[in-house]
């Protein structure tokens, strides 16, 4: 345990403090080690950018309710998908809706993504105009049209066999083209009877080209080489993998129920600023100490084991926070600062259960293990409610509360391994010491170390005085 304990440290001072630092973060898996943690500030403390959205319904009336949370729940989706951190996004009166980005520098790609429609069609080109591709044993033939390709836009006469709607959005998922080093594709299947239908239609038009069409341009055009069994598919181009995540995004989050149209769009400054978030680091410092202090006065030698703990702890939660990355706003701080009470409270409760056995007449060495293994079950109850509640507002809570609670979790599930594994291990190693063996170190008397001095057998004969 001690080695681990080190190596956790390690970890974490390395991810805290070396520039440029390389390691894995959460949100870019695929880059392994490669990554480089960093700390990321929310709308509040560092500023971003918003667009306003509104909603063109065509003549038709203003929308309900219920289909502009619709609206802003598939903007909300897609901007979550770009890998940004606490994003706000809400409607605003009837017909817009504002979103807000902390710090983004993709504005451009989440202003495009999240303002598509996303109709998709899957279109049957006619053999008559535009030929056929041929497959095994039939050979191809030219048709008076061009077969158009990607980015070109499609004849607005030609009918839609398939859309969108019909797709299973799980098994939407943007891949590597195995046959192609370097490119990527989409798969794609179809929801319930439609799959059977997608079967049907391609073995009734093998050999013949049909484009697949997003927003009225074509995104691909390929050839029906034989019929597609299962109602799943693939769509193939030249596409980079950025190009097929976001091609990708837009199918698996659905469309639109109306067309939206940008109507502003500006950078917004920190509400609280640089100089808020430098008084909140030292009113933290300054508590944090306080707390230190205490615990250093009225625990003595344990409460300098909790404080080094502590430090540990805060040191380890930081790097968590790179590593996520965690984005921190003001919601977030009051998130940690609460953490640090609930890692103070476990060590409190350990302490006095140490006192109370040391005072029962055991000794040190045994007084140690016996208050924290005493203790534990309360500091497991106690930390387990704070993520139980913490996971409820992080899974039906908006942006701000998911900021909160997600910082709460990672600092009560911190502080449960920093208040036991970390404190129990420091102080196995201080009891031994020759140096510690006194009373006043753990806040008792003599007598009562004396007792413990002798075995128990004070304590024992005490007991039968008094009966």
């Amino acid at each position: 345990m001690p080695i681990l304990i080190l190596i956790i440290g390690a970890i974490a001072l390395y991810v805290d403090l070396v520039p440029n630092a390389k390691f894995i973060s959460m949100t870019n898996i695929d880059a392994g080690f490669g990554s480089s943690p960093q700390t990321k500030l929310g709308l509040d403390l560092r500023g971003g950018f918003e667009i306003k959205y509104g909603v063109d319904t065509g003549g038709k009336g203003a929308p309900t309710s219920s289909q502009m949370e619709v609206v802003r729940s598939i903007m909300e989706t897609r901007v979550n998908s770009t890998g940004v951190a606490e994003p706000i996004v809400e409607t605003v009166g009837n017909t817009e809706v504002l979103i807000q980005v902390p710090g983004a520098s993709n504005k451009d790609e989440i202003a495009a993504l999240v303002g598509r429609t996303g109709q998709l069609k899957f279109v049957s080109l006619p053999p008559a105009d535009y030929g056929t591709g041929g497959t095994t044993g039939v050979a191809a033939t030219t048709g008076t049209k061009q077969v158009p390709t990607k980015g070109q836009p499609i004849d607005p006469l030609l009918p839609a066999q398939f859309t969108g709607a019909d797709l299973d959005a799980s098994g939407i998922q943007a891949v590597a083209d195995s046959k192609r080093a370097g490119y990527w594709k989409i798969n794609f299947a179809f929801a319930g009877a439609k799959a059977k239908e997608f079967e049907t239609w391609t073995s009734q038009h093998v050999g013949q080209y049909f484009a697949i069409v997003l927003d009225t341009q074509v995104q691909s055009s390929p050839v029906l080489e034989t019929t597609i069994t299962g109602g799943s598919g693939e769509i193939t181009g030249n596409f980079t993998q950025v190009e097929a995540k976001y091609l990708a995004t837009i199918l698996q989050y659905g469309a639109l129920p109306y067309p939206v149209f940008e109507e502003e769009n500006r950078s917004i400054p920190p509400t609280l600023g640089q100089a808020f978030l430098n008084q909140t680091m030292f009113a933290g410092a300054v508590g944090i100490g306080l707390v230190m202090l205490f615990m250093l006065v009225y625990y003595r030698l344990p409460g300098l084991i909790a404080g080094l703990a502590l430090v540990y702890y805060g040191i380890a939660v930081y790097a968590v926070f790179r590593i996520i990355p965690v984005t921190l706003t003001l919601a977030g701080i009051a998130g940690f600062v609460l953490s640090v009470g609930m890692a103070v409270d476990a060590s409190i409760l350990i302490f006095e259960r140490t006192k109370e056995e040391l005072r029962a007449g055991k000794t040190l060495a045994t007084a140690v293990e016996a208050g924290f293994n005493r203790a534990w079950n309360s500091i497991f109850d106690s930390n387990m409610s704070s993520l139980i509640t913490a996971s409820i507002l992080f899974l039906g809570g908006s942006s701000t509360i998911k900021g909160f609670a997600l910082v709460l979790i990672i600092g009560v599930a911190t502080s449960m391994f920093t208040a036991v594994t970390v404190s129990r291990t420091l102080l196995r190693f201080v009891v031994k010491q020759h140096i510690a063996q006194k009373a006043w170190l753990f806040g008792v008397s003599d007598e009562e170390f004396q007792a413990r001095a002798m075995g128990g057998r004070l304590a024992r004969r005490e007991t039968r005085a008094r009966v």
